[in-house]
């Protein structure tokens, strides 16, 4: 029997779908229809509901043609109704994410959130293109994150999708993904996918707390992509991760000061010449990945500030041309010409070119690049290095080396020199201890045996650059290759000095500005809602210290006026001095947040306030507002540690035809009326009154002030009168005649001051849930001002 109903309402549901799936039903998707769940369905039913529609729907198992479409629903009907806040939304407006606009602007402030043209809807569930383009030739584990794209990030951008299994949002960025990974893939950049559900701490690691999230990694450090997912967008902003003027702009103007600093950067220099106004991102691409071995410049043909270079290095207009300067500006050590350059033909050319014929050794990572550690007897790679200084005096002989290496180029030999003063360390090892600072310049073939250091080597001849020089070098090197047992010495090479490492203050600047960037970058778009909470308790800290400055004055101004004239009088309370006592006591710093309730707070303190929700409006005006407020606030503070009670205060004498209107709302509320004497029919006092208002249910409470304190040593007929309540209290004020003595004031502040005195029972009475209701069919508008009269 259970079975049968199962089925019967499995059946029903079907049904149900089916007749939406066909009909269109309406314009906005309802969530609850599509799901075939109540309002009042719990979490747990609504996720149970969801698997079974799923996989009934799944268009790899539903051949039903409206299948993929019902899919999408129930998906986003899941969405909507998995999450609280969507969930109340709907409920309260009945709307959902696609009848909001997703928002004007170009850019996102948050990283979950994505903008989608007319050409992303279209959803490759059950494609065989989808298939063939799997994420899982793309897929990333941590650990291959760490060990294997954190390094290679030194060299290419990486561009990574955090996706998961049935993510509505990946569905619709898919299309774009596929063509951009097509493409960036081509150019060299890294692409990598992150699946939630099995890479979670991958996920967390990289601060990815939503899919779909895309992000880029480059230098180690992550950024997120924050932009519509565009093409042009995500090519936009792989060209942003790289870094700046990795590429010179170079004309007629400045081509020789660009060619002429290889000596300075000890590099070669690289030329690029296109037709194209923006450099290539191809160029960027292969500018960044050789960003340590050479410098790039590039050349717009389309200029006519650069119709000399083009003159000068016959430079053919229709396709492409990469050119290699090293020692000589005059003539390039190589070039390329193509109409479609590859990454590889590119990757191939600079390879070869990566060093100068003759470079500076700087540092040791160009040490070891030039002179390789020995691994096989048939792969030995010699270094013929001169010691030399870089004075004046040294100049030809510096030059006559360079000329002896770029006509003695061997596979098997590098020549490189070195500075004396710079690399001190190493010069007293090859020069056998000797004061290489009083030495002339000498020349040292070296082998390296090991990556401790250890090396054969031997000092030729001292270099002057003479041919006796040169031929005894030549001599000395074909012996070489016939045997490596000439280099007679050996010894532990030191490290080299970082000649270019910048100074500590710079790395540090650098460093800060990274630092002050990424929380920047957190704060504004990454973290922002997990910075939230930190925000909000700032803001709430700043608040409550600037209220409690406020309030305390309000507080102090109210006590000076009642002690006071108390204090010129010489009088007592009539239980004598602990009443005294307590009114030269400062006042309690325990304060509640109370807000004016106008027409621009109006809608969002009461109309507008969530379901269980109430607003607890104290009404005053200008002459008590000081120290009723004072009261109010300490008579309500023990009932400020929920979150549903709010605390506002109404200016009568700014909105009394609201407060008339509101009550004669009210019928029942009306009896307060009904108590006035024969002749009293004059207008109504309602300061220091108390509404609880409920803006969902439209209901109202109502708290008449009743005066229960204790007065001074001599009685009056106006004292007697303002026990028996707020309305006796205004006839009897009526009735004297207006006294302006300071003694009238006091009395006058007392009964203001005692309005509040019976609130809190009448709070715990509303926490409690029995106090009447006045119910009210509709609120009445608060934007009217009452003009004064």
């Amino acid at each position: 029997m259970p079975g049968s109903k199962i089925m019967s309402l499995r059946l029903a549901v079907v049904l149900l779908l089916s007749v939406l799936l066909l009909t269109g039903a309406t314009p906005e998707m309802d969530p609850y229809k599509i799901l075939g769940v109540t309002r009042s369905a719990s979490q747990a039913e609504i996720k149970k509901v969801y698997k079974r529609l799923a996989k009934e729907w799944h268009p790899d198992k539903n051949k039903n043609p409206g299948a993929e479409d019902m899919f999408i629903k129930i998906t986003k009907s899941y969405e909507i109704l998995s999450s609280e806040e969507k969930r109340a939304n709907f409920d309260r407006y009945g709307q959902t994410d696609d009848t909001q606009p997703y928002g004007g602007g170009r850019y996102s402030h948050r990283q979950d959130n994505f903008y989608f043209d007319e050409s992303f809807f279209n959803f490759p569930f059950n494609s065989k293109n989808h298939r063939e383009f799997a994420d899982s030739k793309y897929t990333l584990h941590f650990n291959q994150y760490t060990t294997d794209v954190v390094p290679d990030s030194y060299k290419r951008p990486y561009l990574i999708k955090i996706t998961s299994d049935w993510c509505f949002s990946c569905i619709h960025i898919e299309p774009v993904w596929k063509e951009v990974v097509q493409e960036m893939e081509t150019l060299g950049v890294g692409i990598g996918v992150v699946d939630v559900g099995y890479e979670r701490r991958l996920a967390n690691y990289l601060g990815a707390h939503r899919t779909p999230s895309i992000l880029g990694v480059i230098n180690g450090k992550v950024t997120f992509f924050h932009y519509a997912v565009a093409k042009e967008h995500l090519r936009q902003f792989v060209e942003d991760l790289l870094p700046q003027r990795l590429v010179e702009r170079v004309t007629d103007k400045n081509d020789l000061q660009f060619l002429n600093s290889w000596h300075q950067l000890n590099k070669p220099h690289v030329l690029f010449f296109d037709q194209v106004p923006a450099v290539p991102l191809l160029y960027k691409l292969t500018a960044f990945a050789y960003k340590d071995y050479l410098q790039f410049g590039y050349v717009d043909q389309g200029l006519s500030e650069t119709a000399d270079l083009q003159k000068q290095f016959n430079i053919n207009t229709y396709a492409p041309t990469m050119l290699v300067f090293k020692e000589s500006t005059e003539k390039p050590a190589d070039i390329i010409q193509a109409k479609g350059m590859k990454k590889q033909i590119i990757d191939e050319f600079m390879s070869n070119n990566k060093f100068l014929l003759a470079p500076r050794l700087v540092n040791q990572k160009l040490f070891n690049e030039l002179c390789p550690v020995k691994q096989f007897h048939r792969r030995r790679k010699y270094c013929v290095l001169l010691i030399t200084r870089d004075e004046e005096t040294f100049t030809f002989g510096n030059q006559a080396f360079l000329l002896f290496a770029s006509t003695n180029t061997k596979e098997v030999v590098r020549f490189a020199y070195v500075y004396q003063q710079l690399q001190q360390p190493l010069c007293d090892v090859l020069l056998q201890n000797k004061d290489s600072a009083l030495s002339p310049p000498q020349v040292v073939i070296l082998e390296r045996r090991n990556a401790a250091g250890k090396a054969f080597f031997k000092p030729v001849t001292a270099w002057n650059g003479s041919d006796e020089d040169k031929q005894s070098l030549l001599e000395e090197l074909e012996r070489l290759q016939k045997d490596p047992s000439i280099l007679v010495h050996d010894g532990i090479l030191p490290e080299l000095n970082n000649e270019f490492a910048s100074m500590f203050v710079i790395r540090w600047i650098y460093a800060s500005y990274d630092y002050l960037s990424e929380v920047m970058d957190d704060i504004l778009h990454n973290n922002w809602r997990e910075m939230m909470p930190l925000l909000s308790l700032i803001f709430s800290a700043l608040f409550i210290l600037f209220g409690t400055v406020v309030i305390q004055a309000f507080s102090d101004s109210s006590e000076d006026k009642q002690t006071k004239p108390k204090t010129k009088a010489g009088t007592k309370a009539e239980n004598g001095s602990p009443e005294t006592a307590a009114s030269s006591r400062p006042p309690k710093k325990n304060f509640v947040e109370v807000t004016e309730l106008t027409d621009i707070t109006y809608m969002s303190n009461l109309v507008k306030l969530r379901p269980g929700h109430m607003n607890v409006v104290l009404v005053l005006t200008d002459a008590s507002k000081n120290i009723l407020l004072s009261k109010f606030a300490k008579e309500v503070y023990s009932f400020t540690g929920g979150l549903t009670l709010h605390f506002s205060f109404l200016n009568i004498d700014k909105h009394s035809e609201w407060m008339s209107m509101l009550l004669e709302y009210a019928h029942n509320a009306m009896q307060m009326e009904a108590d006035e004497d024969d002749a009293g029919h004059h207008k109504m006092d309602y300061t220091g009154y108390v509404l609880a208002l409920n803006g969902h249910k439209k209901y109202l409470c109502l708290f008449k002030p009743v005066y229960t304190g204790e007065d001074l040593d001599s009685k009056s007929s106006e004292d007697e009168g303002g026990a028996s309540g707020g309305r006796s209290r205004s006839r009897s004020r009526d009735d004297q005649p207006p006294r302006r003595s300071n003694r009238s004031r006091s009395i006058s502040t007392l009964q203001i001051h005692h309005k509040l005195d019976r609130l809190g029972l009448w709070m715990e009475r509303l926490m409690e849930g029995t106090l009447p209701r006045y119910y009210i069919p509709a609120w009445p508008g608060l934007d009217k001002i009452t003009p004064c009269k």
